[in-house]
């Protein structure tokens, strides 16, 4: 079984009108990405790369001009969930507040009872807010309380106002002390600082970090893959894509791929055998989900 724990939720459930069509070039170096997708856009990159499962969500911003732009209406959670209930087999929804809200706990109580929504994804940088406040730590414990994991986005940004400090992989080793039995997910192995995170990810059981985001900068895929070798954390890596900044296909190919940069030299690889076993691991077992079960209509 192959699990994408890092894809976002479409824009738009069927085409995008031309006037609303959005192309980041910011998010990668080697190609422009398009940020406004479909649910048919999704489906094929979970169908192409082979995926089984996929977790889908997107980041509830207070500032608009903050957003990755990625978000496609007012109800962030209420979006993910149509779309997960459209292919409720394929599908797991994560759901997103904004922890300094004053009703961030009701919209949590209604993502997870109302729309069935089952983990969290956050990105403090983005949300402008502190990941060791007040705010933020009612959201762990109530997330450790129920079993919900949380996928935080990690590492760097393009978007000028968002605070590098608020992503620091560090920030998530303070989390895991206070809340052990959380699971968590690190995004993007917390690029450029991958060796904290992957002492973080070392010393927390219940913390992992996904490899999206890695595979078009190949010396530094290639840089860290050997880190988490020489560490020993490579069973702790989840397969993630970052969809729509890419896809799962070239994300499983760019693992695959993770030994070019060296290869014809003496330089020691990253093993090929631990690169098949994050692409095939039980992330949902990692993470305490259970596998989605076929609805079948009347």
């Amino acid at each position: 079984m192959i699990v994408d724990v890092h894809t976002h939720t479409p824009t738009h459930r069927d085409s995008v009108p031309p006037d609303e069509v959005v192309v980041n070039r910011a998010w990668r170096p080697d190609r422009p990405v398009h940020a406004t997708t479909t649910y048919e856009d999704h489906d094929r990159s979970q169908r192409e790369g082979g995926v089984d499962i996929a977790l889908v969500f997107n980041i509830a911003v207070r500032r608009p001009e903050a957003s990755t732009g990625l978000l496609s209406a007012p109800d962030v959670n209420g979006a993910t969930a149509d779309f997960v209930r459209a292919d409720p087999a394929r599908r797991i929804g994560l759901l997103s507040v904004d922890p300094d809200d004053p009703g961030a706990m009701g919209e949590l109580e209604r993502s997870v009872g109302d729309l069935g929504l089952r983990g969290i994804k956050l990105g403090p940088n983005y949300q402008d807010f502190e990941p060791l406040g007040p705010g933020a730590r009612r959201v762990y414990a109530h997330a450790e309380s129920r079993r919900l994991p949380i996928v935080f986005h990690q590492g760097t940004s393009p978007i000028r106002d968002a605070p590098l400090r608020y992503a620091h992989p560090l920030v998530m080793d303070e989390i895991a002390i206070a809340y052990p039995e959380l699971r968590i997910v690190m995004a993007h192995l917390g690029h450029p600082w991958q060796a904290d995170t992957f002492a973080v990810i070392r010393k927390h059981p219940h913390v992992y970090a996904d490899v999206s985001a890695g595979f078009y900068r190949p010396w530094s895929f290639y840089s860290a893959m050997r880190l988490a070798t020489e560490w020993d954390v490579l069973g702790k890596l989840l397969l993630g894509s970052d969809f729509p900044v890419a896809t799962a296909r070239e994300t499983i190919d760019g693992l695959r791929a993770v030994n070019a940069p060296i290869d014809g030299t003496a330089m020691p690889r990253v093993p090929e055998d631990a690169i098949e076993s994050i692409i095939e691991r039980d992330a949902l077992a990692a993470l305490g989900l259970e596998r989605p079960v076929e609805i079948h209509g009347s």
